[in-house]
């Protein structure tokens, strides 16, 4: 490794360790998948994108539904917007581009897991899969959209609320290989199981995804916004300063660019069928994969019929701690994520 890159990683982990585990989690990048399920070409970044650096703040990139301050934390206001202030136009800044793929191109949105997943227990009172995180998809965006327009409205067949979208996918926010390189045993577990090298990208935690497929008549030369929303309640009752729960949403906005099939990195010519003890740095998660493949892309951009990548989320159970690791651990966390859009 180069003097340069060596330096651009230690300063990369410096801002890794100075993060917290309070952080939450957007879509960090998005990658197309091949037809063995490897990222190939350039990434892609949601509208707005602050790209990570050693000043950097989670608050940026982070947009909660319903904001903190709210009287009400169990009400979404007909007036929340889907998207964050920085992320109603279709902007792009620079060094974060566009996704480029094509229709019905097969894509992964990566996300860190910022010890939700590993350090369950410092939340008590969410969801045993970690909450549930959405892909909705249209090709008719507005600035203004709002946040109760759009979430459970949209739906896979496209007749849902003003039909100007559909729900492209459906699945745990727990992908069931990503970590956060803490000492509880989760993560322990998973950093024997999925291991993986520190790198500039991800540091030395293994970044969560969700796999989807684009519609695959999504018209080339335009295009075709996602909203990525994570659904990450709390329950009544557990927590004594919330008696009632409270809701808890996050959401990114992005836009794809639809290129040509001739023109796009998914028209590499590869062998079909995934390929098995691949590097985890650069895969899909199996699954997912399979789900995509499986169905097909989905025949509509904004209508019917229903767009495929939708896994039903069920509770992901944690590894069983080791004997000598009690089953909850103090964390101590070489390097933490700086942010989790929850």
């Amino acid at each position: 490794m180069n003097h340069s890159r060596s330096s651009a990683l230690r300063w990369f982990l410096v801002a890794l360790f100075f993060s917290t585990v309070s952080a939450h989690s957007w879509i960090e990048e998005l990658l197309v998948i091949a037809a063995n399920g490897t990222f190939v070409g350039s990434p892609g970044y949601a509208r707005g994108n602050v790209l990570r650096s050693p000043s950097f703040n989670d608050k940026t990139m982070t947009y909660l539904i319903p904001p903190d301050g709210q009287a009400n934390q169990s009400l979404i206001e007909p007036t929340d917007k889907m998207c964050k202030s920085t992320q109603r136009t279709q902007n792009q800044t620079e060094g974060s581009p566009r996704l480029q793929a094509s229709a019905g191109a097969a894509i992964a949105l990566r996300y860190q897991e910022n010890g939700h997943v590993t350090l369950p227990w410092n939340q008590p009172g969410k969801p045993k899969n970690r909450g549930t995180v959405y892909v909705y998809g249209t090709t008719e965006p507005k600035e203004d959209e709002n946040f109760v327009d759009v979430h459970k409205v949209w739906n896979r067949d496209g007749t849902g609320g003003d039909r100007r979208g559909v729900l492209l996918s459906q699945q745990n926010f727990d992908d069931g290989r990503c970590y956060q390189i803490n000492n509880g045993n989760i993560s322990e577990y998973r950093q024997k199981a999925y291991p993986h090298v520190a790198d500039q990208v991800m540091g030395a935690d293994l970044w969560c995804q969700q796999d989807i497929a684009l519609p695959s008549n999504a018209p080339s030369g335009k295009l075709y916004t996602l909203y990525w929303v994570w659904d990450w309640p709390t329950a009544p009752g557990v927590d004594p300063s919330l008696p009632n729960g409270k809701l808890e949403m996050y959401t990114t906005c992005i836009d794809v660019e639809v290129v040509d099939s001739d023109h796009s990195t998914t028209s590499s010519h590869v062998q079909a069928g995934y390929v098995k003890d691949q590097s985890l740095d650069r895969a899909a998660i199996p699954s997912e994969f399979a789900e995509i493949m499986g169905s097909g892309a989905s025949e509509e951009a904004g209508g019917s019929p229903a767009p495929a990548s939708s896994i039903t989320p069920t509770p992901t159970p944690a590894p069983t701690p080791a004997p000598t690791m009690p089953p909850q651990v103090a964390i101590s966390t070489t390097f933490l994520t700086i942010y989790q859009t929850k």
